[in-house]
């Protein structure tokens, strides 16, 4: 029960404090899970935010499911999935209810801008370590330079673009001869 009360606090706290969505909620996510409570490895939470992202849904809420369901099974999936998604509820129902045209205040609009330049900086830091951790080898680079190519000057859905870069693994993986193994 204990540790499930401390998944709900956790990922309360990640989905309270976590603006700009799922890639601005690494650093926190390696902060309380893998720093303060060592639920699991740096790795770890960077296979499960990859796969967060190849999944359908908002890849904060993937992540935080399949940290939870890691450490307590589906009912620790549960609790993880409904405690990062509650901060967002609570605040968009209490700012629906009581101010209406909330975002034509001036003052809101400058809060805005300035989260929107903190969002810019945490999703660069999460970046930053996603490409330290990722990108290893020649063939690495050139997955990374030929993805932000398709992606951000031709326009190429980042579905097409990770499922070529798995095929380019899987197939990697197998011409080394660890297509079973365990890396």
């Amino acid at each position: 029960m204990r540790q499930l009360i401390d998944l709900f606090v956790s990922f309360f706290k990640i989905g309270l404090f976590t603006f700009g969505g799922g890639y601005a909620m690494l650093p926190m996510l390696q902060r309380e899970i893998v720093e303060k409570h060592k639920w699991a490895t740096e790795d770890d939470v960077l296979d499960y935010y990859a796969i967060g992202q190849c999944t359908p849904g908002i890849i904060a809420v993937n992540t935080a499911t399949f940290v939870g369901v890691k450490l307590a099974g589906a009912l620790g999936g549960a609790v993880s999935t409904v405690a990062v998604v509650s901060p967002s509820l609570i605040i968009i129902t209490i700012i629906s209810t009581i101010l209406r045209n909330f975002a034509e205040y001036a003052v809101v609009q400058h809060a805005f801008a300035g989260i929107r330049v903190a969002v810019a900086a945490l999703v660069v830091v999460s970046v930053a370590k996603l490409f330290k951790k990722g990108v290893k080898d020649v063939l690495g680079y050139v997955i990374f330079a030929v993805s932000l190519l398709l992606v951000f000057f031709l326009d190429v859905s980042p579905i097409w673009v990770v499922l070529a870069a798995i095929a380019i693994g899987v197939g990697k993986a197998l011409k080394a001869g660890k297509g079973g193994e365990q890396a």
